[in-house]
């Protein structure tokens, strides 16, 4: 990608190159574009880290002050989906409070959802399937009341799902599939206890013990045998 759009072209407000060939990274100075609305770089071949520019403050000189404006401030839609970009996503991707689309599926993207994801209150559509996110759903996340749709599918999600506020709507499976470690509904996988582990761990050293039994049963037949056949013949 061009890395002067961002310099060049300040005053753009859709910057849409979905569906093409473009290689590299995606250029920090994206982050410059205060006016854009729409980012779609989706279906492309852009590889490395989301820009960490998202999480900055740009220093601007005002007469003798000095301000700090957020960069991105009116962003509602961002597309990176389907490409093979990496990394965790950028904690600071949630001051974004305009943003009302985030597309993040089939990448590469690995580590948490943000904790502080509640802070998108204006987030409709959300999709961070396909890929090799893990650790919980986070439970603030629920308080998102626009949300949806939503897909966290196809990745290593664990623990079980929020059922409180919006995710109470949530009643479609395919939004949470192929994520093993999930649990409750609409699930078919019930969540474990700790009274359920104990369960477990109880049967697990009864079964034990119970084969040790069986071992020694079993050895101790034979030589018994042995040892009546031996004071026979000695008696002989």
């Amino acid at each position: 990608m061009p890395k002067w759009i961002g310099e060049r072209m300040t005053s753009l407000g859709h910057l849409r190159l979905r569906g093409n060939l473009l290689t590299g990274d995606i250029p920090e100075k994206l982050c410059w574009l205060s006016y854009l609305h729409i980012l779609d770089l989706a279906l492309n071949n852009l590889s490395g880290f989301i820009p960490q520019c998202l999480e900055q403050m740009e220093l601007v000189m005002k007469g003798r002050h000095m301000e700090f404006e957020r960069l991105l401030p009116i962003v509602n839609l961002i597309n990176l989906s389907s490409n093979n970009l990496w990394g965790e996503i950028p904690d600071g991707i949630t001051d974004l409070s305009t943003l009302g689309t985030l597309n993040l599926s089939r990448n590469q993207l690995t580590g948490k959802i943000p904790k502080n994801i509640r802070a998108m209150q204006g987030l409709e559509t959300f999709d961070l399937s396909c890929n090799h996110l893990l650790g919980p759903i986070p439970p603030s996340m629920s308080s998102i009341n626009s949300l949806s749709p939503l897909n966290l599918s196809h990745n290593l999600l664990l623990g079980p799902i929020p059922t409180t506020n919006r995710f109470s709507t949530f009643n479609d499976p395919s939004i949470y599939e192929a994520n093993l470690g999930l649990c409750r509904l609409p699930l078919s996988t019930k969540c474990s206890t700790p009274n359920d582990q104990k369960h477990k761990n109880d049967q697990d050293e009864d079964g034990w013990h119970m084969t040790w039994f069986f071992i020694s049963m079993g050895m101790g037949f034979p030589l018994g045998f042995l040892a009546v056949c031996g004071s026979l013949a000695l008696k002989k």
